[in-house]
């Protein structure tokens, strides 16, 4: 670890703080004041799906001229919490347990209500190519995201709350969320409680919840159910250690920092368990994670077969990936490279990091969950790796 690398995270950190933790996101088109005078057109699907996606490649930022105010994203509080608190397990700063505490108290105030366990949506009425999102309806990602979060926290301040959410979460994966289930009775636990898509990192982050709840609770339906969900999702790796994206035909892409999402939901369901059986899918996932997805001299690419976009996403998740697997200082080389090449070209000199760099453009949109939590949050990781391996 240098102390350029520490200075950027101060610089992101800082940056992150004077917005207070709100901004915009890539898909927060729909939030546009704009829309609320044409409801007929916001009635369309398409014209939906054409909107947020005009929103999202515009290399421009059309927000501020379209009535889309900066907000909270429960997703991106949990990962700024998650950053804290890997900061205050570094060194214990009066002012990490304030920024603890605030973030805890924001995220609460965000459930969404109405269904059998704590959950958390997104800040944004959401149309996908497979369903349709209401703003807050609660995700696994997100909820899951949050549920960590609460746990590390629950670590430091011992607050029987947190916990309590946090199981309660585990109802809400239980009882809500849809299933799909193969011939052997194993299945995958769907994106939201509106659709029955089959997305494996969606159902992996399901498990990783409930074995990572089961570590404080020891309920056996935890870990039987969540192993279920892994067993579907592994049938599914293919054979040089990939997966798609999902089941349905317009989800076969491979990408980056899905893949990555699948081994660490995979190595963190094996270690609150104590069931190490996807030990070598595990070691074939992460071959091909690490042979496909990162060049020589440090850039990220999106998908298996193609360099651009470059997602300030991927980075940030290689960081986490690794550390979950508790590989980081094994792979400390390449980690500098696709970290240095990061901050020099896709960090402003104001502290925030860009969304992503093109193949004819860039977009510098500094988007608060989608670029901002993730590299704090991921950067959190690599400091409290390298700082208590001095110690």
């Amino acid at each position: 670890m240098n102390k350029h690398t520490i200075e950027q995270f101060e610089k992101l950190k800082h940056y992150s703080e004077l917005e207070e933790y709100k901004g915009w996101d890539p898909y927060d088109g729909l939030n546009s004041k704009f829309l609320y005078i044409l409801p007929l057109v916001y009635k369309s699907r398409f014209i939906r799906l054409a909107w947020i996606q005009a929103f999202k490649r515009f290399p421009f930022n059309l927000r501020p001229l379209l009535g889309v105010d900066k907000d909270y994203n429960p997703k991106g509080l949990g990962l700024f919490l998650s950053g804290y608190c890997n900061l205050y397990n570094i060194e214990s700063k009066e002012e990490y347990l304030e920024k603890i505490n605030f973030l805890v108290e924001e995220i609460l105030k965000l459930q969404s209500k109405g269904y059998s366990g704590s959950c958390w949506g997104y800040n944004f009425d959401w149309q996908a190519r497979a369903f349709f999102q209401p703003k807050y309806t609660p995700t696994v990602v997100a909820s899951t995201f949050i549920g960590y979060a609460l746990l590390d926290a629950y670590d430091i301040i011992k607050d029987d709350k947190l916990l309590k959410v946090a199981r309660s979460i585990c109802d809400f994966i239980l009882k809500d969320l849809n299933r799909t289930y193969d011939d052997n009775g194993n299945f995958a636990f769907s994106y939201s409680p509106l659709d029955n898509t089959q997305v494996f990192n969606a159902s992996l982050l399901g498990s990783r919840m409930l074995a990572r709840v089961y570590r404080y609770t020891k309920e056996d339906i935890l870990i039987e159910e969540a192993k279920k969900s892994v067993q579907f999702c592994i049938n599914y790796q293919q054979d040089n250690g990939a997966w798609a994206y999902g089941t349905l035909p317009f989800h076969q892409w491979i990408d980056n920092f899905h893949t990555g999402y699948n081994l660490e939901c995979i190595n963190e369901y094996m270690k609150y368990s104590r069931d190490y059986s996807y030990k070598k899918n595990i070691e074939l996932g992460l071959k091909y994670y690490l042979k496909t997805f990162f060049t020589e001299d440090g850039k990220s690419k999106y998908y298996n077969n193609s360099l651009y976009p470059i997602d300030i996403h991927a980075p940030a998740q290689l960081i986490v990936t690794l550390y979950r697997l508790n590989i980081l200082q094994d792979n400390k080389e390449l980690i500098d490279k696709v970290l240095n090449w990061t901050i020099e070209n896709m960090q402003d000199e104001k502290g925030y990091f860009y969304y992503q760099i093109k193949k004819r453009f860039n977009s510098k949109i500094p988007y608060i969950r989608w670029a901002q939590s993730w590299m704090f949050f991921a950067m959190s990781f690599y400091i409290k790796e390298f700082k208590n391996a001095k110690r």
